[in-house]
Protein backbone atom coordinates (compact mmCIF):
# COMPACT_ATOMS: atom_id res chain seq x y z
CA UNK A 1 0.00 0.00 0.00
CA UNK A 2 0.81 3.73 -0.22
CA UNK A 3 2.18 5.27 2.53
CA UNK A 4 0.56 8.16 4.37
CA UNK A 5 2.15 11.46 5.38
CA UNK A 6 0.27 11.37 8.66
CA UNK A 7 -0.86 8.87 11.04
CA UNK A 8 -2.33 8.00 13.94
CA UNK A 9 -0.08 4.93 15.40
CA UNK A 10 2.72 3.60 13.36
CA UNK A 11 3.91 0.03 13.55
CA UNK A 12 7.47 -0.73 12.78
CA UNK A 13 7.75 -4.30 11.97
CA UNK A 14 5.20 -6.91 10.46
CA UNK A 15 6.26 -9.90 12.41
CA UNK A 16 3.90 -11.21 14.46
CA UNK A 17 3.89 -8.68 17.54
CA UNK A 18 3.29 -5.74 14.97
CA UNK A 19 0.57 -7.80 13.34
CA UNK A 20 -1.19 -8.32 16.89
CA UNK A 21 -0.90 -4.57 17.48
CA UNK A 22 -2.36 -3.43 14.56
CA UNK A 23 -5.13 -6.18 14.40
CA UNK A 24 -5.70 -4.76 18.14
CA UNK A 25 -6.43 -1.50 17.04
CA UNK A 26 -9.01 -2.10 14.72
CA UNK A 27 -12.33 -0.31 15.89
CA UNK A 28 -10.13 1.75 18.58
CA UNK A 29 -10.66 5.39 16.46
CA UNK A 30 -7.28 5.44 15.52
CA UNK A 31 -5.83 5.14 12.18
CA UNK A 32 -2.68 2.67 11.83
CA UNK A 33 -0.10 1.18 9.61
CA UNK A 34 2.24 -1.02 9.58
CA UNK A 35 5.83 -0.44 8.03
CA UNK A 36 7.99 -3.56 7.34
CA UNK A 37 11.40 -3.55 5.60
CA UNK A 38 11.00 -6.76 4.02
CA UNK A 39 8.61 -7.34 1.01
CA UNK A 40 6.22 -9.86 3.10
CA UNK A 41 4.34 -9.99 6.14
CA UNK A 42 5.34 -12.53 9.12
CA UNK A 43 9.39 -11.74 10.06
CA UNK A 44 10.73 -14.49 11.49
CA UNK A 45 7.66 -16.73 10.40
CA UNK A 46 8.46 -17.85 7.09
CA UNK A 47 6.72 -20.78 5.37
CA UNK A 48 7.66 -22.09 1.83
CA UNK A 49 6.80 -24.51 -0.70
CA UNK A 50 10.09 -26.06 -0.60
CA UNK A 51 9.51 -28.96 -3.04
CA UNK A 52 5.75 -29.97 -4.94
CA UNK A 53 5.27 -32.54 -1.80
CA UNK A 54 7.33 -30.31 0.83
CA UNK A 55 5.79 -27.44 2.92
CA UNK A 56 9.06 -26.08 5.33
CA UNK A 57 8.47 -23.63 7.74
CA UNK A 58 11.91 -21.56 7.56
CA UNK A 59 11.18 -19.83 10.83
CA UNK A 60 8.70 -20.88 13.53
CA UNK A 61 6.78 -24.39 13.40
CA UNK A 62 5.71 -25.54 16.60
CA UNK A 63 2.74 -23.86 18.28
CA UNK A 64 4.18 -24.13 21.88
CA UNK A 65 2.66 -24.15 25.02
CA UNK A 66 -0.62 -24.83 22.39
CA UNK A 67 -3.46 -24.72 25.53
CA UNK A 68 -2.47 -21.11 25.51
CA UNK A 69 -1.24 -20.16 22.17
CA UNK A 70 -2.98 -17.23 20.70
CA UNK A 71 -2.91 -18.08 17.59
CA UNK A 72 -4.60 -21.50 17.50
CA UNK A 73 -7.67 -19.50 17.78
CA UNK A 74 -6.59 -17.34 14.90
CA UNK A 75 -5.84 -20.59 12.93
CA UNK A 76 -9.69 -21.83 14.17
CA UNK A 77 -10.80 -18.75 12.56
CA UNK A 78 -8.58 -18.24 9.05
CA UNK A 79 -9.79 -22.15 8.66
CA UNK A 80 -6.32 -24.01 9.36
CA UNK A 81 -5.70 -27.33 10.23
CA UNK A 82 -3.78 -27.99 13.25
CA UNK A 83 -1.80 -31.18 13.90
CA UNK A 84 -2.18 -32.01 17.44
CA UNK A 85 0.52 -35.46 17.04
CA UNK A 86 3.61 -35.53 19.89
CA UNK A 87 6.47 -34.30 19.03
CA UNK A 88 9.38 -36.43 18.11
CA UNK A 89 12.04 -35.02 20.82
CA UNK A 90 11.76 -37.63 23.47
CA UNK A 91 10.25 -40.59 21.87
CA UNK A 92 10.32 -42.37 18.70
CA UNK A 93 13.94 -42.95 17.85
CA UNK A 94 15.35 -44.24 14.51
CA UNK A 95 18.10 -46.75 13.63
CA UNK A 96 21.11 -48.09 16.10
CA UNK A 97 22.79 -44.58 16.93
CA UNK A 98 20.92 -43.91 20.21
CA UNK A 99 20.43 -47.00 21.69
CA UNK A 100 17.42 -47.28 24.52
CA UNK A 101 19.53 -47.78 27.38
CA UNK A 102 21.59 -44.52 26.21
CA UNK A 103 18.29 -42.70 25.85
CA UNK A 104 16.93 -43.35 28.95
CA UNK A 105 20.54 -42.42 30.63
CA UNK A 106 21.02 -39.55 28.52
CA UNK A 107 17.05 -38.24 29.46
CA UNK A 108 17.50 -39.16 33.59
CA UNK A 109 20.58 -36.56 33.00
CA UNK A 110 18.67 -34.23 31.53
CA UNK A 111 15.71 -33.89 33.69
CA UNK A 112 18.00 -33.94 36.48
CA UNK A 113 19.67 -31.19 35.55
CA UNK A 114 16.33 -28.89 34.76
CA UNK A 115 15.63 -29.77 38.02
CA UNK A 116 18.54 -28.43 39.74
CA UNK A 117 18.28 -25.18 37.57
CA UNK A 118 14.74 -24.91 38.95
CA UNK A 119 15.70 -25.30 42.38
CA UNK A 120 18.18 -22.48 41.76
CA UNK A 121 15.93 -19.59 40.24
CA UNK A 122 14.18 -20.04 43.40
CA UNK A 123 16.95 -18.26 45.22
CA UNK A 124 16.31 -15.49 42.99
CA UNK A 125 20.07 -15.09 42.48
CA UNK A 126 20.89 -15.28 38.73
CA UNK A 127 23.52 -17.12 36.95
CA UNK A 128 24.87 -18.96 34.10
CA UNK A 129 22.77 -22.28 33.63
CA UNK A 130 26.29 -24.22 32.64
CA UNK A 131 26.84 -23.85 36.29
CA UNK A 132 24.15 -26.58 36.83
CA UNK A 133 25.67 -29.40 34.97
CA UNK A 134 26.67 -32.38 36.92
CA UNK A 135 30.50 -32.28 36.95
CA UNK A 136 32.08 -34.70 34.57
CA UNK A 137 28.61 -36.40 33.41
CA UNK A 138 28.68 -37.61 30.18
CA UNK A 139 25.71 -36.46 28.51
CA UNK A 140 26.92 -32.45 29.22
CA UNK A 141 27.88 -31.87 25.64
CA UNK A 142 24.33 -33.05 24.42
CA UNK A 143 22.54 -31.19 27.15
CA UNK A 144 24.35 -28.19 25.95
CA UNK A 145 23.27 -28.80 22.47
CA UNK A 146 19.50 -29.38 23.46
CA UNK A 147 20.02 -25.53 24.89
CA UNK A 148 21.00 -24.49 21.60
CA UNK A 149 17.86 -25.44 20.12
CA UNK A 150 15.80 -24.50 22.33
CA UNK A 151 17.09 -21.02 23.53
CA UNK A 152 19.75 -20.25 20.21
CA UNK A 153 22.62 -20.46 22.71
CA UNK A 154 24.87 -22.58 25.11
CA UNK A 155 23.86 -22.50 28.79
CA UNK A 156 26.77 -20.34 29.44
CA UNK A 157 24.92 -17.42 27.46
CA UNK A 158 21.82 -18.68 29.67
CA UNK A 159 20.10 -16.40 32.79
CA UNK A 160 18.83 -19.17 34.99
CA UNK A 161 16.37 -16.55 36.27
CA UNK A 162 15.26 -15.92 32.14
CA UNK A 163 15.05 -19.35 31.60
CA UNK A 164 12.66 -20.28 34.93
CA UNK A 165 10.58 -17.11 33.67
CA UNK A 166 9.69 -19.28 30.35
CA UNK A 167 5.90 -21.17 31.17
CA UNK A 168 5.95 -23.93 29.10
CA UNK A 169 2.70 -26.25 29.29
CA UNK A 170 4.41 -29.14 27.37
CA UNK A 171 1.82 -28.83 24.66
CA UNK A 172 3.50 -28.47 20.93
CA UNK A 173 1.01 -28.63 18.09
CA UNK A 174 1.61 -27.86 14.18
CA UNK A 175 0.01 -26.02 11.36
CA UNK A 176 -0.29 -28.18 8.40
CA UNK A 177 0.23 -26.02 5.96
CA UNK A 178 2.81 -23.90 7.79
CA UNK A 179 3.02 -21.56 11.09
CA UNK A 180 4.13 -18.98 8.96
CA UNK A 181 1.34 -19.29 6.03
CA UNK A 182 -1.05 -18.32 9.29
CA UNK A 183 1.09 -15.61 10.27
CA UNK A 184 0.85 -14.47 6.79
CA UNK A 185 -3.21 -14.91 6.20
CA UNK A 186 -3.35 -13.02 9.68
CA UNK A 187 -1.50 -10.31 8.46
CA UNK A 188 -3.30 -9.80 5.08
CA UNK A 189 -6.10 -8.68 7.53
CA UNK A 190 -4.70 -5.49 8.55
CA UNK A 191 -3.06 -2.21 6.10
CA UNK A 192 0.88 -2.91 5.38
CA UNK A 193 3.26 -1.15 3.69
CA UNK A 194 6.36 -3.33 2.28
CA UNK A 195 9.52 -2.61 1.71
CA UNK A 196 10.09 0.25 3.74
CA UNK A 197 12.81 -0.22 5.94
CA UNK A 198 12.67 2.48 8.67
CA UNK A 199 16.15 3.85 9.81
CA UNK A 200 15.00 6.83 11.95
CA UNK A 201 12.13 7.45 14.74
CA UNK A 202 12.61 11.24 15.93
CA UNK A 203 10.61 12.03 19.08
CA UNK A 204 11.91 15.09 19.89
CA UNK A 205 8.79 17.59 18.47
CA UNK A 206 5.07 17.09 19.13
CA UNK A 207 4.74 14.26 16.50
CA UNK A 208 6.97 11.70 16.10
CA UNK A 209 8.71 11.75 12.59
CA UNK A 210 9.84 8.57 11.15
CA UNK A 211 12.26 8.35 8.13
CA UNK A 212 12.13 5.39 6.06
CA UNK A 213 13.75 3.87 2.36
CA UNK A 214 9.76 4.75 0.88
CA UNK A 215 10.16 8.36 2.55
CA UNK A 216 8.75 10.41 5.58
CA UNK A 217 5.64 10.56 7.39
CA UNK A 218 4.55 11.38 11.09
CA UNK A 219 2.22 9.80 13.80
CA UNK A 220 0.94 10.68 17.22
CA UNK A 221 2.46 7.38 18.65
CA UNK A 222 4.50 4.56 17.12
CA UNK A 223 5.06 1.14 18.79
CA UNK A 224 8.43 -0.52 17.98
CA UNK A 225 8.10 -4.63 17.34
CA UNK A 226 11.91 -4.98 15.79
CA UNK A 227 14.42 -7.82 16.99
CA UNK A 228 16.37 -6.65 19.61
CA UNK A 229 19.37 -7.12 17.62
CA UNK A 230 18.33 -4.23 15.39
CA UNK A 231 17.95 -2.16 18.49
CA UNK A 232 21.11 -3.06 19.87
CA UNK A 233 23.11 -2.27 16.90
CA UNK A 234 21.31 0.43 16.71
CA UNK A 235 20.30 -0.15 12.91
CA UNK A 236 17.36 1.84 13.70
CA UNK A 237 18.14 5.21 15.31
CA UNK A 238 16.25 7.23 18.21
CA UNK A 239 16.17 11.10 18.82
CA UNK A 240 16.55 11.86 21.11
CA UNK A 241 19.02 8.33 21.74
CA UNK A 242 17.04 5.91 24.22
CA UNK A 243 20.53 4.50 25.52
CA UNK A 244 18.44 2.43 28.02
CA UNK A 245 16.56 0.36 25.47
CA UNK A 246 19.59 0.07 23.42
CA UNK A 247 21.35 -1.70 26.70
CA UNK A 248 18.57 -3.61 27.37
CA UNK A 249 18.08 -5.12 23.92
CA UNK A 250 21.88 -5.74 24.31
CA UNK A 251 21.26 -8.21 27.28
CA UNK A 252 18.63 -9.70 25.42
CA UNK A 253 20.30 -11.08 21.72
CA UNK A 254 18.86 -13.16 19.73
CA UNK A 255 20.21 -16.06 19.56
CA UNK A 256 20.34 -18.42 16.46
CA UNK A 257 18.74 -21.52 15.85
CA UNK A 258 18.70 -22.72 11.77
CA UNK A 259 16.37 -25.37 10.28
CA UNK A 260 17.49 -27.48 6.84
CA UNK A 261 15.01 -29.67 4.50
CA UNK A 262 16.46 -32.28 2.81
CA UNK A 263 14.54 -34.20 -0.04
CA UNK A 264 14.07 -38.12 0.67
CA UNK A 265 14.05 -40.14 -2.65
CA UNK A 266 12.24 -43.69 -1.72
CA UNK A 267 10.74 -42.44 1.52
CA UNK A 268 8.25 -45.41 2.67
CA UNK A 269 11.02 -47.28 4.62
CA UNK A 270 11.13 -44.84 6.79
CA UNK A 271 8.78 -44.13 9.19
CA UNK A 272 6.70 -40.83 9.82
CA UNK A 273 7.73 -38.23 12.77
CA UNK A 274 10.31 -40.23 13.35
CA UNK A 275 13.55 -38.66 15.22
CA UNK A 276 17.14 -39.14 14.19
CA UNK A 277 20.29 -38.25 16.38
CA UNK A 278 23.17 -39.77 17.76
CA UNK A 279 24.44 -40.82 21.39
CA UNK A 280 27.01 -37.97 20.51
CA UNK A 281 29.46 -36.61 23.42
CA UNK A 282 29.53 -32.97 21.77
CA UNK A 283 27.15 -29.98 21.79
CA UNK A 284 28.23 -29.08 17.82
CA UNK A 285 25.29 -31.41 16.45
CA UNK A 286 22.34 -31.43 14.47
CA UNK A 287 19.09 -33.32 15.24
CA UNK A 288 16.59 -34.35 12.71
CA UNK A 289 12.96 -34.70 12.52
CA UNK A 290 12.27 -37.81 9.76
CA UNK A 291 9.02 -37.19 7.47
CA UNK A 292 7.21 -34.33 9.11
CA UNK A 293 3.43 -34.74 8.44
CA UNK A 294 4.64 -38.03 6.37
CA UNK A 295 6.18 -35.57 3.77
CA UNK A 296 9.20 -37.43 1.67
CA UNK A 297 12.15 -35.45 3.37
CA UNK A 298 14.19 -35.11 6.57
CA UNK A 299 14.33 -31.67 9.09
CA UNK A 300 17.57 -30.50 10.40
CA UNK A 301 17.83 -28.52 13.67
CA UNK A 302 21.22 -26.70 14.50
CA UNK A 303 21.75 -24.29 17.46
CA UNK A 304 24.34 -21.78 19.09
CA UNK A 305 27.95 -21.46 17.95
CA UNK A 306 28.05 -24.32 15.97
CA UNK A 307 24.66 -23.02 13.53
CA UNK A 308 26.45 -19.41 13.31
CA UNK A 309 30.00 -21.07 12.48
CA UNK A 310 27.65 -23.44 9.23
CA UNK A 311 26.14 -20.41 8.18
CA UNK A 312 29.51 -18.43 8.04
CA UNK A 313 30.59 -21.50 6.27
CA UNK A 314 28.21 -20.09 3.52
CA UNK A 315 25.45 -21.08 1.61
CA UNK A 316 24.69 -24.55 1.37
CA UNK A 317 27.03 -25.79 4.39
CA UNK A 318 24.18 -26.64 6.68
CA UNK A 319 22.88 -28.71 4.33
CA UNK A 320 26.53 -30.30 3.12
CA UNK A 321 26.93 -30.64 6.65
CA UNK A 322 23.51 -33.03 7.96
CA UNK A 323 23.54 -35.29 5.13
CA UNK A 324 27.21 -36.11 6.30
CA UNK A 325 25.98 -36.79 9.85
CA UNK A 326 22.79 -38.71 8.98
CA UNK A 327 25.22 -40.98 6.62
CA UNK A 328 27.32 -41.12 9.38
CA UNK A 329 24.63 -42.59 11.61
CA UNK A 330 22.38 -44.89 9.33
CA UNK A 331 24.83 -45.75 6.68
CA UNK A 332 26.68 -44.13 3.45
CA UNK A 333 24.26 -45.50 1.09
CA UNK A 334 21.70 -43.25 2.11
CA UNK A 335 23.69 -40.64 0.63
CA UNK A 336 21.90 -41.08 -2.86
CA UNK A 337 18.60 -40.28 -1.12
CA UNK A 338 19.05 -37.22 0.46
CA UNK A 339 19.03 -33.90 -1.61
CA UNK A 340 19.19 -30.24 -0.24
CA UNK A 341 16.05 -27.99 -0.44
CA UNK A 342 16.20 -24.85 2.04
CA UNK A 343 17.70 -24.02 4.77
CA UNK A 344 17.56 -21.02 6.58
CA UNK A 345 20.51 -18.60 7.45
CA UNK A 346 18.53 -16.21 10.51
CA UNK A 347 22.29 -14.20 11.39
CA UNK A 348 22.53 -13.41 7.59
CA UNK A 349 19.24 -11.77 7.56
CA UNK A 350 19.42 -7.96 7.86
CA UNK A 351 16.20 -7.62 9.25
CA UNK A 352 16.61 -10.52 11.53
CA UNK A 353 20.26 -11.31 12.78
CA UNK A 354 19.49 -13.79 14.67
CA UNK A 355 16.47 -16.20 15.89
CA UNK A 356 14.66 -15.65 18.75
CA UNK A 357 15.51 -14.06 22.68
CA UNK A 358 17.59 -14.97 25.42
CA UNK A 359 18.80 -13.09 28.62
CA UNK A 360 22.47 -12.77 29.44
CA UNK A 361 23.37 -13.90 32.87
CA UNK A 362 22.30 -10.69 35.29
CA UNK A 363 19.90 -9.69 32.50
CA UNK A 364 16.63 -11.26 33.50
CA UNK A 365 15.23 -8.06 34.22
CA UNK A 366 15.24 -6.56 30.71
CA UNK A 367 12.41 -7.72 29.23
CA UNK A 368 10.53 -5.58 31.50
CA UNK A 369 12.97 -3.03 30.74
CA UNK A 370 12.53 -3.38 26.56
CA UNK A 371 8.50 -3.27 27.14
CA UNK A 372 7.96 0.04 29.15
CA UNK A 373 6.60 2.76 27.08
CA UNK A 374 8.33 6.35 26.60
CA UNK A 375 6.79 9.56 27.21
CA UNK A 376 3.85 7.75 26.47
CA UNK A 377 4.36 8.18 22.70
CA UNK A 378 6.63 5.15 21.96
CA UNK A 379 5.57 1.58 22.76
CA UNK A 380 7.79 -1.45 22.53
CA UNK A 381 6.33 -5.34 21.55
CA UNK A 382 8.27 -8.23 20.14
CA UNK A 383 8.68 -11.91 21.42
CA UNK A 384 11.57 -10.34 23.83
CA UNK A 385 9.34 -8.23 25.47
CA UNK A 386 6.81 -10.88 26.67
CA UNK A 387 7.93 -12.02 30.29
CA UNK A 388 7.03 -15.74 30.08
CA UNK A 389 6.56 -16.72 26.39
CA UNK A 390 9.58 -14.74 25.35
CA UNK A 391 11.02 -16.92 21.83
CA UNK A 392 7.59 -17.34 20.47
CA UNK A 393 5.80 -16.39 18.12
CA UNK A 394 2.30 -15.97 20.14
CA UNK A 395 3.82 -14.53 22.95
CA UNK A 396 5.49 -11.72 20.36
CA UNK A 397 1.62 -11.90 18.88
CA UNK A 398 0.45 -11.53 22.42
CA UNK A 399 2.74 -8.44 23.34
CA UNK A 400 1.65 -6.32 20.55
CA UNK A 401 -1.95 -6.79 21.48
CA UNK A 402 -0.49 -5.69 25.04
CA UNK A 403 1.13 -2.55 23.80
CA UNK A 404 -1.89 -1.61 21.31
CA UNK A 405 -3.89 -1.27 25.00
CA UNK A 406 -0.78 1.10 26.15
CA UNK A 407 -1.16 2.96 22.93
CA UNK A 408 -5.17 3.19 23.31
CA UNK A 409 -5.22 4.19 27.02
CA UNK A 410 -2.32 6.65 26.21
CA UNK A 411 -4.58 8.34 23.75
CA UNK A 412 -7.85 8.32 26.17
CA UNK A 413 -5.84 10.32 28.60
CA UNK A 414 -4.82 13.36 26.28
Amino acid sequence: MSLPSTVDVAIIGAGAAGLGAAHALKGSGLSAIVLEARGRVGGRAHTIQAAPDVVFDVGCGWLHSANRNSFVGIAAQLGFEVNKDLPPWRERAYGKAFPQADRDEYMQALDEFYDRLEEAARGDKDGPADRYLAPGNRWNPMIDAISTYVNGCELDQLSILDFDAYEDTNLNWRVRRGYGALVAAYGALVPVALNCEVRLIDHSGPRVRIETSRGTLDARKVIVTVPTNLIADEAIRFSPALPNKVDAARGLPLGLADKVTLALDHPDDMPKEGNLRGATMRTEMGTYHIRPFGQPCIEGFFGGRFAQALEDAGDGAIAAHSIDEIVALIGNDFRRRLKPLKESRWSHDPFARGSYSHALPGHADKRAVLAAPVDGRLFFAGEATSPNFFSTAHGARDSGERAAKEVVAASQRK
